[in-house]
């Protein structure tokens, strides 16, 4: 595995892989990898010659009373998984390097940021875009690859890549999971064993959700509704949106379907979560 901190040399890299014909696929990351970080290179491998992961802890996608200074780290660690799982080139800029002095331009997403977790965490997702757009104007992919768990982070992605008419192929992929449920996420390891247990309730929730769906209740206020009792009681667990939307704009919706969407963030201690479902697809 090449592993590269400067741009030149990895334009030269991926000079010379064009040249050869091959398709490359990226998976940008911002390290601490687990399992679901790995189905993702292993889906990129499926669909490309070669693959090139990204390590990035972003500034530009915190807020100011977010984790960055916590955000857990562990290169060596991430080193090993990346090899062992075949990855081509690992990519892991300074920020210095993506950012240098006198940066400014900033891609700023339309009205589909501006609900759920654009609404919570003002200017994340001009931080997302930014980096995304640099690494895909600096690696030059054929393809890449996201999860699921992060849906509007996808869907604004692909909007992006429409707009620009940008020639990469943006492939979503099922959202990992713990034995029990819980989403794979790098924040899971700031969950103390007791936070950890009342995290479960978020993809147990959706899964009541689904069940509920799946019966025949369609109306959204109604699945929203079991999602709260669900979660109700739980003094750890601060839920910030519970939403029903549909998947390409993500707007509200009164009468789901099986392509809408369900989607949950929550403060479980100090730890914010993420999750959601495609209700024709349910936790799988």
């Amino acid at each position: 595995m090449i592993e590269l901190i400067q741009i030149a040399p990895l334009r030269a890299w991926r000079s010379d892989r064009r040249a050869e014909g091959q398709r490359i696929a990226l998976v940008p990351t911002m390290g601490f990898l687990h399992e679901g970080h790995l189905r993702l290179v292993d889906a990129a491998q499926a669909r490309a010659d070669l693959v090139v992961l990204s390590i990035f802890v972003n500034p530009l996608q915190f807020g100011p009373t977010e984790d960055l200074d916590r955000y857990p780290r562990d290169l060596d660690r991430d080193r090993r998984m990346a090899e062992s799982r075949g990855v081509a080139l690992l990519f892991r800029p300074s920020v210095e390097t993506m950012y240098p002095p006198g940066a400014e331009t900033r891609i700023v997403p339309g009205s589909t940021a501006s609900r759920w977790e654009g609404a919570m965490r003002p200017g994340h997702f001009t931080g997302v875009l930014t980096v995304v757009a640099k690494l895909f104007h600096l690696v030059d992919p054929d393809l890449a690859c996201f999860g699921q768990k992060d849906f509007q982070q996808v869907t604004l992605i692909r909007q992006m890549v429409r707009d620009f008419d940008w020639p990469i192929e943006i492939h979503m992929v099922e959202t990992m999971r713990e034995p029990d449920g819980l989403a794979l996420s790098s924040r899971n390891a700031y969950l103390n064993p007791d936070d950890r247990m009342v995290a479960r309730e978020l993809s147990l929730a959706l899964d009541a959700a689904h069940r509920a769906w799946k019966g025949g209740e369609g109306r959204a206020r109604n699945l929203e509704a079991v999602i709260r009792s669900r979660l109700g009681g739980k003094p750890q667990l601060q839920v910030d949106y519970i939403a029903v939307t549909d998947p390409t704009c993500l707007t509200p919706v009164e009468e789901a379907n099986a392509d809408s969407i369900i989607a949950i963030a929550a403060r479980v201690g100090a730890t914010r979560l993420i999750d959601n479902i495609r209700l024709g697809e349910g936790i799988g």
